[in-house]
């Protein structure tokens, strides 16, 4: 934006891409709603990348958000909610591009530095989590909260959340709590805790590294602000988790929950209860076939799948109503137990579709 457009009230773009130094900023510019991702976002993000790629002036990446919430809350899940409502196909474009992007993150030729500061959420963990340098904070909220929406870990997060410690990443998966910085080191999804009033000092420092810079390069300045710490709360519960999730169906976690009397393994009973019983299923599935797998890309294209049939759900759209919309708390989910949940039923979220197949 010219100098005069700002002072002349004009509203900042939801996206501001510019080079600073040496460093091409990307800004999630949505302060008011925690930088949740549109569609446009995406798309503008994407140029971005490739005119930060095609710049020999740019040896870095930063995606910063605007505001002190949060890097990222999510998705524009009212939109999709609204599209899900009238069969639109917004969630067919929306996640098709989303996770296009992901997997380009993830390959990105140049150092690519995500500050995870606050809130990260969802298409947040998307954005930032692929990335080579993952910095978070004192402050970091991470969490793949989706069950609750009758969905599931997605934007590659199904690969995150598998490649985590023992069982942990099918904990944070199924039960979508938050992670703080040192458990999202701990888990695989980030790579240095930074204390947030740092975090202006190394944004300095990045800007004033050469074009042609190595990644070594740039861990090495990261590594220079770091407090060093690589686990946290949840870490020190993993033998427990370990015990809980180690299963490969609903049922056998729900049980083995159910059989230890400990605060801890009933909060996180009463975690479960509150969940799309199709969704943590089909989360779960997804998770075990993540394990497995190859590539990030391997599991993007079988969560596209599973996207597209969740889009088409009841349970999604009563998921976000509930959490979202109406703001109740108090989904009626369908089915309403873990029992009733059918392999026929599940049985779609993996089905090949065709001409509608992610291609990366």
């Amino acid at each position: 934006m010219t100098a005069a457009a700002a002072a002349a009230g004009a509203p900042e773009p939801d996206l501001i891409a510019r080079r600073e130094g040496t460093v091409g900023v990307i800004r999630l510019n949505r302060p008011k709603a925690i930088n949740a991702v549109t569609l446009e976002m995406f798309r503008d993000v994407d140029k971005a990348l490739d005119q930060f790629e095609a710049d020999p002036a740019v040896g870095v990446i930063l995606l910063e958000g605007a505001g002190e919430r949060g890097l990222c809350a999510g998705g524009d899940i009212r939109a999709l909610w609204e599209s899900s409502k009238v069969k639109g196909d917004l969630g067919k474009i929306l996640w098709r591009e989303e996770y296009i992007l992901n997997a380009r993150i993830a390959r990105f030729a140049k150092p690519y530095v995500s500050f995870m500061d606050g809130i990260v959420m969802g298409g947040g963990v998307g954005l930032s989590a692929h990335s080579s340098h993952r910095v978070v904070t004192e402050r970091t909220k991470l969490a793949m909260p989706e069950v609750g929406l009758g969905f599931f870990p997605d934007v590659g997060g199904t690969w995150l959340l598998a490649r985590s410690p023992g069982e942990v990443g099918t904990y944070f998966g199924l039960t979508g709590q938050t992670m703080n910085g040192p458990d999202a080191v701990y888990a695989g999804f980030a790579d240095a805790v930074v204390p947030s009033g740092k975090l202006a000092a190394l944004r300095e420092a990045l800007t004033k590294l050469r074009p042609g810079v190595t990644s070594a390069e740039v861990k090495g300045v990261i590594d220079g602000f770091a407090t060093g710490e690589t686990s946290g709360p949840v870490a020190a519960i993993e033998p427990q988790i370990d015990r809980w999730f180690g299963f490969d169906r609903m049922q056998d976690i729900v049980a083995a929950l159910q059989a230890d009397s400990s605060e801890l393994a009933q909060a996180t009973l009463k975690t479960l209860n509150e969940k799309s019983p199709r969704g943590m299923v089909v989360a779960l599935k997804l998770l075990r076939l993540a394990r497995a797998s190859r590539s990030l890309e391997q599991c993007l294209v079988r969560e596209y799948r599973a996207a597209l049939e969740v889009f088409a759900s009841d349970d999604f759209r009563e998921g976000v109503r509930a959490a979202v919309i109406d703001k109740d708390r108090n989904p009626k989910w369908s089915p309403a137990r873990i029992d009733d949940v059918t392999p026929e039923m599940v049985a779609p979220y993996f089905a090949e579709i065709g001409a509608d197949e992610l291609k990366l």
